[in-house]
């Protein structure tokens, strides 16, 4: 409705200046409201005070002159009006609002994708972490961010590609190598004083036990660096495919796994030094080598070789962005703990010392989760490695609640999770509250063919015209909304929007369901054949959003609850 309105005031100010009625032609661009109060009509515009100043004209006056030069050939205006200093409220005829109802039968799932990503090259790059324990809460709520900004991307236009970034080089591979290699020491019969910094945790037991059982021999015939390695390399093995099982049952796919060795093994952190140090972007400095990020905004300048010969995690990183661009990426996102956040300068100086615009890269920093149980926080310590795993979250409320609520708030914002709120079968549980929307409008329209033998919902014009009721129009312009709402959490990378839009839908499809119980005449299944198809219509389509959306955020959309 905010195009087709666009284009009629647009076009009014135009033929206002050709006749005289507005002295210039500049015009800013028409920029539409829902009013806040609906006695001010059904979309808004503050144009006329904006053109006050070229137009050296009273924003009243300008409103005026717009108004008396409308156009409206298809009636979509009821009525207009200029209110306080200058705003131009718009009613919208009732029939205006059918057509959006065909849109959505037509386009079915694809109602709300678009083409504003042009084909446009994005990876989005998410959870990444460490094969060195088990996902948790925190990292759920990153793959469920990630996992959506990918699909919607995808939906409107982009050419998207998920990877995650295994993180198997370095001193955490050897500290998980060592942390294995003194419980299976320990669980041989040894008094060992197990490391603070090691690993802890139940599953390092477990590993430990299982080299013992099926590697014990040939584990005591090695060095003890050989078998520290060995246990390194046998734990991040098992570690990453649990974390794949795990992401497979939340609902999370990758289309690349990316090895941080292979950039090792293939000489691409060394070759990405040597060209910056050609290019005297790096420098020798305390038999150290310096990146000089202070020159690409940076605080200061960032070690990427320790006097000891290692290189440090910004070397891979470097050359991991490198790499990105390298195969043909338009723009690069990186999924981050919010922890991370003074990790972005030394990325992007990275990325900008490339030669690729910083613009072409994102960074999405996802704030923590803070699980409750009633209200209560969950007792947690990382230290001690007892923390709640995102398995154990999904085995709890399954991978529906687990992904809808993750997502109901931005995710610059701390996250409180209630496992019993999430396992509630009421409105106060979102995710229940959204999916029994879907559910509901399955059921009506299998009592709608079971009491009324109506077999087919169809596009009937003179039923259409029947939906009058204000609840009704309601929840038509909140649907033409959706468009909308996608394109906006596609261009924002915010997948939140999604959620609020679905809860709201569902909350208003809910409350004009239960109206009928009050009020027979409002039932959306009646004794009048046209008015009953007309309003299963306007429910399929309610549905068919719901499923829309849901999927986006890939959450399921069941026919029964």
């Amino acid at each position: 409705m905010k195009k087709i309105l666009k284009k009629i005031v647009l076009k009014a100010a135009v033929s206002a200046y050709e006749k005289g009625d507005l002295p210039s032609s500049d015009f800013p661009e028409v920029e539409l409201e829902e009013p806040k109060v609906k006695t001010h009509g059904d979309l808004s515009t503050n144009m006329a005070m904006i053109m006050a100043k070229t137009q050296k004209m009273q924003p009243r006056k300008i409103a005026e002159a717009i108004l008396n030069n409308i156009e409206d050939p298809k009636n979509v205006i009821d009525n207009t009006e200029v209110a306080g200093p200058g705003f131009i409220n718009f009613f919208i005829n009732t029939s205006a609002w059918h057509p959006f109802l065909h849109q959505i039968h037509e386009q079915d799932a694809s109602y709300g994708s678009s083409d504003i990503g042009k084909g446009q090259k994005i990876q989005v790059e998410f959870v990444s972490a460490n094969p060195t324990g088990p996902l948790h809460v925190g990292h759920g709520r990153g793959a469920a961010v990630g996992d959506s900004v990918a699909s919607i991307l995808s939906f409107c236009g982009y050419d998207v590609e998920k990877e995650y970034y295994i993180n198997d080089s370095g001193r955490q591979i050897r500290t998980l190598g060592l942390s294995v290699f003194m419980r299976f020491r320990e669980l041989s019969g040894e008094t060992i004083v197990f490391p603070e910094d090691c690993y802890q945790g139940r599953y390092i037991y477990e590993l430990a036990g299982s080299i013992k059982e099926r590697f014990e021999n040939q584990l005591k015939k090695k060095d003890e660096e050989d078998a520290i390695q060995f246990c390194a390399q046998y734990a991040a093995d098992n570690i990453l495919n649990s974390i794949k099982e795990d992401l497979d049952i939340f609902g999370v796919s990758f289309d690349n796994w990316y090895s941080e060795q292979s950039l090792f093994n293939n000489g691409k952190v060394d070759s990405s030094i040597k060209d910056l140090k050609k290019r005297q972007i790096i420098y020798e400095k305390d038999g150290a080598s310096w990146f000089k990020t202070s020159d690409f905004g940076d605080e200061k300048d960032r070690v990427v070789v320790r006097q000891n010969g290692l290189t440090t995690y910004f070397a891979s990183d470097i050359a991991y962005h490198r790499d990105k661009f390298d195969r043909g990426f338009d723009k690069v996102i990186d999924v981050w703990g919010a922890d991370h956040h003074g990790y972005i300068p030394r990325i992007k100086a990275s990325i900008t010392a490339s030669g690729v615009d910083e613009k072409q890269f994102g960074v999405i920093l996802v704030q923590l989760v803070n699980l409750l149980r009633d209200g209560e926080p969950v007792a947690m310590s990382t230290r001690k490695g007892e923390f709640v795993t995102l398995k154990d979250v999904v085995d709890e409320v399954g991978k529906d609640a687990a992904r809808f609520i993750f997502l109901t708030r931005h995710y610059e914002s701390p996250l409180d999770f209630d496992l019993e709120l999430a396992k509630k079968k009421s409105k106060d549980n979102p995710v229940y509250y959204v999916q029994y929307g879907h559910a509901r409008i399955a059921n009506i329209i299998r009592k709608a063919r079971e009491e009324k033998g109506i077999m087919k919902i169809d596009r009937d014009d003179k039923a259409i015209a029947l939906l009058t009721a204000p609840e009704e129009i309601e929840l038509i312009k909140s649907m033409s909304l959706y468009p909308e709402v996608v394109k906006a959490s596609a261009l924002f990378l915010e997948p939140h929007r999604i959620t609020f839009y679905l809860m709201n839908l569902a909350s208003s499809f809910h409350t004009y369901y239960n109206q009928g119980n009050e009020n027979p005449d409002m039932r959306v299944v009646t004794n009048d054949p046209l008015l009953t198809k007309a309003r299963l219509y306007l429910s399929l389509a309610v549905q068919k959003i719901i499923k829309n959306g849901l999927a986006i955020l890939g959450v399921s959309a069941p026919e029964k609850m």
